[in-house]
């Protein structure tokens, strides 16, 4: 009898434990990603800002004609994203408490809101931050299997389909029943999609 009573007493034990461990792991802060409507992300912004949750918005400063002269304006990087710093049961409670309109964008499996490790996070601000130039965002629009055009360097001009070979990005050749020809790699920025 006093086997089970020790057997019962270490699943106790064990439960507790994973307990603390989900706990922690709840109270722990992530950089999460969410969609919001376009042209609602300055709104959730002040809202998160308001609540006092850390939260980054990918904008850059540039330079507009007015009627007025020149004027330095910041422009939204990415529409309908933004980046929230929180914990687990604070990112639902923004929903459900909140009534924040947003979407986490969700891992591969889909199960999961999506966590952006921290030094990616701080090495993608540190570069919108102190970028001196204008910043692009890569791959806007553009996957695998896509019809692309080449529109610089020596393949400019070059038609095609973006594939992923040994790890980098390629424009194929498919010549229908006789054979497929790939480039070497070419960065995407050099890449538009064909519409």
């Amino acid at each position: 009898m006093s086997g089970d009573y020790k057997d019962k007493e270490n699943h106790r034990s064990l439960e507790n434990r994973e307990r603390i461990k989900i706990m922690v792991a709840c109270n722990k802060l992530n950089w999460y990603a969410a969609y919001t409507r376009v042209n609602q992300e300055l709104l959730i912004k002040r809202k998160l800002d308001e609540l006092g949750i850390e939260n980054f918005l990918p904008q850059e400063e540039q330079v507009r004609e007015t009627p007025v002269g020149r004027k330095k304006i910041r422009v939204l990087l990415i529409h309908g994203l933004i980046f929230i710093r929180t914990d687990k049961a604070t990112s639902f409670s923004l929903i459900n408490d909140h009534s924040l309109n947003i979407v986490y964008l969700k891992d591969i499996e889909g199960r999961h809101s999506l966590i952006v490790p921290d030094k990616q996070m701080q090495d993608f601000m540190f570069l919108l931050d102190f970028s001196t130039g204008s910043v692009e965002v890569l791959n806007k629009g553009i996957k695998r299997g896509d019809r692309v055009r080449v529109i610089k360097g020596p393949l400019q001009g070059l038609e095609g389909e973006l594939v992923r070979l040994k790890n980098h990005k390629r424009v194929i050749i498919r010549l229908d029943g006789v054979a497929s020809i790939a480039t070497s790699y070419i960065p995407s920025s050099f890449l538009e999609r064909i519409e």
